[in-house]
Formats: structure tokens, C-alpha cells, sequence
């Protein structure tokens, strides 16, 4: 036994450990520190209390469970607050969304909080109403920054939700909750503190995920959750990406049920690892980078219910997914935050005859800029942009205009101009280092130039990353 360490049970199918009755948090582990977090960090925000010595035995009760090869689960990242106002934004997006849910349990890939780790207690007791049990990794901003590397980063994180790693299997399911943060230290030249870390995971987790996965039937669908991704389309930094990527898939290699969750980002991603990329999997691997709760930080106007519009930097609306798993297969679906009809696409109309700059005329609306009318001489300059919140490379995309034929949508990286808009208009509320980035799951296709003046039903028909049916619409006007 080391002189510091987290004992914890892997939950094994069919069973479950008990819950705190306010947050719902399992209680599955026992911090061994004796002397508790160090007294010389002199950590901003509580860590562990010193534990004493290890009593004779160590024991985890477990009651039994129904766990059928069926289920949901609620896959949620990055709420990310940093006041108690966005703590309230939480409370009304994420418990309102989530009411009646059919899931078995829920669980967050980190940025609990944005590094006002006080929050936690709040945060937690409002989770807790969802009435779910609720699995927690800590993000880059669930970190002690006083702490001179990653041993003891997560010391307030480990005192509220426990290890900062774990194992868990639900049915014929594994779930591997891994820290891929790795804290390299106070950042002098960060303003407002903070520190320096870079996406990896440290030799004890690979060896944690290596042992368990001896011990793991290859007919178990393997469901990694981590915070910081393993490849994001922004860009090749070491804190936005695995750097340890060939070590983590030599993990899997010859398994065929895997599938990894992250966040971080606040973009929506869909990455499919072949050989080409090290990965020596049966097949692909998918790495589904989720849609951050807090959206563009709680950036943005706020609406009738006084909350942050908080629409994305890739333009997806703020919100979490759904994982529905049975037996081996799974699928995600997206859920926007504020929108109760569950919008799964944007539709916007660029033209370069009607574009207009916010400095040109602050009454000119957002309909007019972006949709219709469309002017007939602006036709052949026109694109209809179709923003498919959850889209990735095997999502197909068509546009119908009347009864004319379909014209086959391109995948385009490329900003979302709606939200390019929204953040111009709204610097005031905005988040100082928030602007539209390219986005990874927009289509485009120019309008036809022989179109009569009148008014068509214009429809956008997609399937989506797993053979779903998905649908847009709006009315084009053209004028003469």
C-alpha cells in the first residue's frame, strides 16, 4: 500500500454502491492520506482532511440492481460556471431539459466548475434533483492551480467527488472515467492565475485501464469518457489533444466495441480513428467531442427567462446528449438546451447582396441578414448554409426547394454565419475570448439562379452519424 492513495471499487454489473441522499454522488471509495492535503499548498479552496491510518479491513457495500442490456444514460460537459448567476443558468437549461428523463444514471466530462471550485456543494445539491446517480471526471478547471504538478491538482476535486479516475461496468457495459489532464503548474504569464497542462494520461491510469481490461469479456461494449479530447479539428496544441494517443489505443488493440466522450472545447465533433491514425481496434474507433453546457461560456444576450443565449463557437445551441446503449451497439442523440421541440439544424440563407455590417445599421435584423427575400439577380450569389448541430463525416445531407430535384449538400469547414452575427452584435455580453470558429458539421449548396420570384418551401433533409432522419425548413421568398 502506498503512503497516499484512493481505494475504490469497480461496481460491477448488477450491483451499485449507495448515494449521498442530497447529490445523488456514489460512494464507492476511501481517500487514504494520513496527514491530508498538504498545509503548505496552502490551497485556495478546501482539499482532504488528514484520513489517519487505515482501519483493518476496507469494505464497500453493494446492493443488488436491475440493469437491463437497454439504456440511457445523460451525457453532460463543461457546465462550467464561474458565479452563482450561471449556477441559476444551470438550474433552468439542464433541470428543465432533463425532466421525466429515461436514463439510468448521468455523468459529466469535466469543467464542473471554471475554477471557482466554492461552487461545488451548490452545484452538486441542484444535480442531485435530477434523481439520477451521477458519475464525475474534473476538467481543467476543477484544478488546485497552487499545486506545483498533477499529484495534488485535484485535492478539493478528490475531497468532493472522490478518485479522480474510476471503473464502473452497467450491464454489458464498461464505463473508463480518466483524468487526461495533466497539470504542469502555475502559469506566471496567465491572467487571473491559473496554470499550464497538457492533454495526457500519467502511467498509473494506463496501467489502471490495462488491468481492468484483463479482467474485461471482449463481448463488452467499452465506453471511455475523458475531458480533454483525443484530436479536436480546432487545432494541434498540446492542451486541446491526447499527446499520449498511441499508448492510450494501444490499450484496445483487438477491441471492437469502444467508443470515447469528451468535452473541452465547446465545439461538437465526430472522429473516426482507423489504422491510418495507430488505431489497431477490430474497427474504427469513434471519439464523439460533446456540446459544452455552458455553450460559448454562458456567453451572449440573455432571454425571457434571463439566461445567457450561450449558442456555441461552432454554432450548436448549448446542451448535452443522450446515450442510449443496447448490448453492444450504442447511439448519441443531441439535446439543445432551450429548445423544447428539439431543433437538430440551423438554416441560414448568405448572400453577398444582402449582407450588411452591424456598424452599417444596428436595426437591421438577423432574418433579414441571414434568410429571406433573396432579390432574383442575387440568386447565383447566394448559398443556403445548413448547420447540423450533431453532424459528422457519415452525416448526408439534401436540399429540396418545391418540387424540384434534390441537390446533394458539401460538407464545408467553415464559421456558422449565424453566430458569427450573434457574437458581433453582443460583444457587450460576450466572453472576452469567444469568436465563431470553423465548424465541423455545416453543409452548403448555392441556390439555383433560374428561380421565378415567389415564395417555396425550402427543406433540408439529412441522416444523421447513425441512420436517423433529420429535418430543417424554411420559407424562401424571392423578389423580383
Amino acid at each position: 500500500m502506498p503512503d497516499e492513495a484512493t481505494i475504490f471499487v469497480i461496481k460491477p454489473a448488477g450491483f451499485m454502491p449507495p448515494v449521498e441522499p442530497l447529490t445523488n454522488l456514489p460512494r464507492f471509495y476511501r481517500h487514504h492520506q494520513p496527514k491530508g492535503s498538504p498545509v503548505d499548498l496552502n490551497l485556495t479552496f478546501e482539499g482532504l482532511p488528514p484520513t489517519g491510518p487505515l482501519p483493518p479491513s476496507v469494505d464497500f457495500p453493494l446492493r443488488r440492481q436491475d440493469e437491463p442490456h437497454a439504456f440511457n444514460v445523460v451525457l453532460v460537459t463543461d457546465p462550467q460556471p464561474e458565479t452563482g448567476a450561471e449556477v441559476d443558468f444551470i438550474r433552468e437549461d439542464l433541470i428543465q431539459a432533463l425532466a421525466g428523463v429515461d436514463a439510468k444514471f448521468g455523468l459529466t466530462a469535466g469543467d464542473i466548475m471554471f475554477d471557482e471550485l466554492s461552487l461545488y456543494p451548490r452545484s452538486n445539491a441542484i444535480m442531485g434533483t435530477i434523481g439520477l446517480p451521477w458519475w464525475n471526471i474534473g476538467g481543467n478547471h476543477d484544478l488546485n492551480f497552487e499545486a506545483p504538478d498533477r499529484k495534488y491538482s485535484r485535492e478539493t476535486f478528490k475531497r468532493v467527488f472522490g478518485p479522480n479516475y474510476c471503473a464502473f461496468f452497467y450491464a454489458q457495459t464498461l464505463f473508463l472515467m480518466l483524468d487526461d489532464v495533466n497539470y504542469l503548474g502555475h502559469d506566471p504569464h496567465k491572467a487571473g492565475g491559473g496554470g499550464k497542462y497538457e492533454g495526457r494520461l500519467d502511467e498509473e491510469q494506463i496501467e489502471f485501464v490495462r488491468n481492468v481490461l484483463a479482467h474485461t469479456p471482449d463481448d463488452t461494449l467499452i465506453v471511455i469518457v475523458m475531458h480533454i479530447p483525443i484530436n479536436t479539428f480546432l487545432d494541434n496544441e498540446p492542451y486541446q489533444n491526447l499527446q499520449d494517443r498511441d499508448a492510450f489505443f494501444a490499450l484496445f488493440e483487438g477491441r471492437r466495441y469502444t467508443v470515447s466522450f469528451s468535452g473541452h472545447t465547446h465545439t461538437t465533433e465526430h472522429h473516426y480513428f482507423d489504422a491510418a491514425d495507430g488505431w489497431k481496434g477490430a474497427a474504427p474507433h469513434h471519439h464523439h467531442v460533446l456540446t459544452a453546457l455552458s455553450g460559448s461560456w454562458w456567453s451572449g444576450p440573455y432571454d425571457h427567462r434571463g439566461v445567457a443565449s450561450a449558442d456555441s463557437r461552432d454554432g450548436t445551441p448549448n446542451g448535452f446528449h443522450i446515450l442510449s446503449v443496447d448490448g453492444l451497439s450504442y447511439a448519441t442523440r443531441f439535446i439543445p438546451a432551450k429548445e423544447p421541440n428539439g431543433r437538430q439544424m440551423r438554416l441560414s440563407i448568405e448572400s453577398r447582396f444582402h449582407g450588411i455590417s452591424k456598424d452599417a445599421d444596428h436595426d437591421f435584423t438577423q432574418v433579414r441578414l441571414l434568410g429571406s427575400p433573396v432579390p432574383r439577380d442575387a440568386l447565383h450569389a447566394s448559398t443556403v448554409i445548413a448547420n447540423v448541430f450533431d453532424g459528422g463525416e457519415k452525416t448526408k445531407v439534401k436540399m429540396i426547394i418545391g418540387d424540384r430535384t434534390p441537390i446533394e449538400m458539401i460538407r464545408r469547414a467553415r464559421p456558422d454565419p449565424f453566430v458569427q452575427e450573434v457574437f458581433a452584435r453582443n460583444e457587450a455580453t460576450k466572453k472576452a475570448w469567444v469568436k465563431a470558429e470553423d465548424s465541423s458539421h455545416i453543409w452548403t449548396a448555392r441556390l439555383p439562379a433560374d428561380l421565378a420570384p415567389g415564395t417555396y418551401p425550402l427543406v433540408v433533409e439529412a441522416t444523421g452519424e447513425y441512420g436517423q432522419p433529420l429535418s430543417g425548413r424554411l420559407a424562401l421568398e424571392v423578389t423580383g
